[in-house]
């Protein structure tokens, strides 16, 4: 999600929660998602209506069955128009994914397997702590320098002007994501290998500028290698599905859509 929330968000995040550290991080996560909203809703990026919600919609069903009782509040799926593929989770519990990424996968699973791979940000809630380790190195650089004048308010805001951009989830924070992802698929009877198939795809298409989902850690090989060690480890959840992407769901698009990315 990064790429998405403004300067202005983290300062606000920032600024509330300098102001109420004893605040619920779920009410803090509530409000940090309400803002990337509001902000992909201003820029008219969110798309409210679109034939694709047909195929998103009973993915993320089905997903949301097996992830919303772990994470402990709603979460809900937006399609949003961007020409790279990509999908987020924002905090709060909003999974973004973008119409392009319905035209880049090649199958049902390797949806669905993205999906779950960003409903586990959610459940470990690995942006909320990559905002908290900014927070603390804003906290020190205006210890630093509240003495020479401005307020502390100020410097929140100024500092914020880095922005989230810079954030991006460790290569830890990613693997473990794609395994509890892979318990996701696999326990809403999606084929957890669709995850894998992803990797190697977006392997071969070498994007200059990689998607969310692959953070700044791409790494194919050693991602795919903990998953399929992970596969081998709980037969009794992974050994049913298939691991060959010839026998793969295919997607069925709407064909009106695809004119935006064939311009």
């Amino acid at each position: 999600m990064t790429k998405y929330v403004s300067a202005v968000a983290v300062a606000l995040f920032a600024l509330a929660f300098a102001a109420a550290p004893a605040r619920a991080e779920q009410s803090e996560e509530a409000q940090l998602g309400q803002q990337v909203f509001d902000q992909l809703k201003s820029r008219g990026e969110i798309v409210a209506s679109s034939p694709l919600y047909r195929v998103l919609n009973p993915l993320s069903t089905r997903i949301t069955q097996v992830v919303a009782p772990k994470y402990g509040a709603p979460i809900k799926f937006y399609i949003v128009h961007e020409s790279q593929p990509n999908a987020f989770a924002a905090p709060g519990g909003n999974v973004y994914v973008t119409d392009s990424l319905f035209y880049f996968v090649k199958n049902t699973e390797e949806l669905a397997g993205t999906i779950c791979h960003e409903t586990s940000h959610l459940l470990h809630h690995d942006t909320m702590t990559q905002l908290k380790q900014e927070q603390r190195i804003r906290e020190r650089a205006a210890a630093a320098t509240i003495l020479l004048g401005p307020t502390l308010n100020t410097i929140l805001v100024v500092s914020a002007i880095g922005k989230l951009d810079s954030l991006h989830y460790s290569r830890q924070e990613e693997e473990n994501a794609d395994l509890t992802g892979s318990d996701t698929c696999a326990q809403a009877d999606y084929n957890p290998w669709g995850l894998v198939w992803l990797f190697k795809d977006f392997s071969a298409a070498n994007m200059p500028n990689p998607p969310e989902i692959l953070s700044n850690h791409p790494d194919f090989a050693n991602r795919i290698a903990a998953l399929e060690q992970h596969f081998a480890q709980d037969p009794a959840l992974f050994a049913r599905f298939d691991s060959d992407p010839k026998r793969a769901q295919r997607i069925t698009l709407p064909a009106s859509e695809a004119e935006k990315f064939l311009r």
